[in-house]
Formats: C-alpha cells, sequence, structure tokens
C-alpha cells in the first residue's frame, strides 16, 4: 500500500493509533466531517495524533499514526461512526494546509525487528507481567481484548491463558509491544512513549516499565 506525502490530521488529547490497531471513532466537528468525506472520496487515509499535555493550543506531538478508514457510517445528521485501522508510525512534518482541516507532510518511519538476547529477556518479562496484570482483574472484558482474542463466551469475557497463547503466537516483538499498549495501557501519555519508541528494545524496556508500575498499582489496590 503506497503511503502519500501529506494528510488529514486530526488531534485528540490522549489518543493514539498503533499500526495494526482498530481504532473506533465518532465524527462530529465540521472541519473533521469535511476530512473525512474528502477521505472516503481519495485514498481512505488520514493521520490520528495526540495533542500535547503541556500546549496551551492545539499542537499535536510529532509522531503519530497513519489509519485507514475499514468501515464508516454517516448518520442522519452528519455525524459519523468509524473505524480506523492503524497503517504506520509517521512524523508530521511542515503544515501545507490550514483549512477546513489541517494536513502535515509526512514521513513514514518503519522499524526494524531484532530477535536479539536482550529483547528476548525483555519480552518474557513482558509476557510475565502481562499475565500478572490480566489475572489481577475480576474479568476480561471480551470488547476490550477482541483485536486479541476472539470471545466465544456468551458472558462476553475471555480466558487469560487465551491472551497468552495468542500474544506468544505473534513473533514480532515491537509489533507484540505495540498491540500491549494499546490493549493495556489506559494512559494516553504512556501510550505516546510506546509510539515514539522507535528502537524495539527501548519500546519494551518502556513498556514493562508501564507494566511494572500497573502491576503494582493494582496489588496495592486490591482488596486485602
Amino acid at each position: 500500500m503506497e503511503i502519500p506525502d501529506r494528510a488529514g490530521v486530526m488531534i485528540l488529547g490522549g489518543c493514539n493509533l498503533f499500526p495494526g490497531a482498530m481504532l473506533p471513532l465518532f465524527i462530529f466537528e465540521p472541519r473533521y466531517r469535511t476530512m473525512l468525506a474528502e477521505s472516503l472520496d481519495g485514498n481512505r487515509m488520514f493521520c490520528i495524533a495526540m495533542q500535547r499535555p503541556t500546549a496551551t493550543r492545539e499542537a499535536p506531538c510529532q509522531i503519530a499514526g497513519l489509519g485507514l478508514v475499514r468501515a464508516s457510517v454517516l448518520n442522519d445528521n452528519g455525524t459519523s461512526h468509524l473505524v480506523l485501522l492503524g497503517l504506520t508510525r509517521v512524523r508530521l512534518g511542515k503544515i501545507v494546509q490550514t483549512k477546513p482541516y489541517r494536513q502535515n507532510a509526512l514521513e513514514p518511519i518503519a522499524t526494524e525487528e531484532t530477535d536479539s538476547l536482550a529483547a528476548e529477556a525483555l519480552a518474557e518479562r513482558t509476557f510475565d507481567l502481562v499475565e500478572q496484570r490480566l489475572r489481577m482483574a475480576t474479568r476480561l472484558p471480551a470488547a476490550l481484548l477482541q483485536p486479541l482474542v476472539p470471545c466465544t463466551n456468551p458472558e462476553g469475557s475471555v480466558e487469560v491463558d487465551d491472551c497468552m497463547k495468542a500474544l506468544r503466537s505473534i513473533e514480532q516483538h515491537g509489533a507484540r509491544a505495540d498491540l500491549i499498549a494499546s490493549l493495556l495501557l489506559a494512559d494516553g501519555e504512556q501510550r505516546q512513549v510506546i509510539l515514539e519508541s522507535l528502537d524495539v528494545e527501548e519500546r519494551l524496556r518502556n513498556l514493562n516499565r508501564f507494566l511494572s508500575a500497573e502491576v503494582l498499582r493494582a496489588r496495592k489496590n486490591a482488596p486485602q
């Protein structure tokens, strides 16, 4: 698939789009309605960029996710519900358009996978932390983990062992880290750190740091 050299940019607080992730969106602002309509008439692509937390005006983080509109439903009032599939990380370049919506030049970012011993050790630590965190949950919601394990349970929950088996079936450390971050990290700033971790070993180290904090917090909050 050809990556465009420019695309519309939707700036959202605490929101990130990882390669391979599915992001449901509700489009209601007039500028983004226009962006979606023009995207659907063209290559069906636009970017999701997280708003910089410390900025007082609209300002996107420079590393964003380029997505492809997989499905879109136009409502009677002009709003839309859609699902965006993450394609790749991109670096936002110069602004090439501001009206009716923002467009930036794009630089696709390719990350090289690794099978180094360090990455293998970090990945095993990730598996351990994810399993600990999942087993602390009283119930694993199927809607959250659907990208990982299709739900066959009529009660709408999934099993930890099924989740871990699915994770271990993903051979690429970087892609697996992206999926775990998109599903299990609740904090948008932490997810953005993972998105900006272009080196796979660094990505795993950051992911493990955040997961360790999640496990510690869950233990402290667990009923005695």
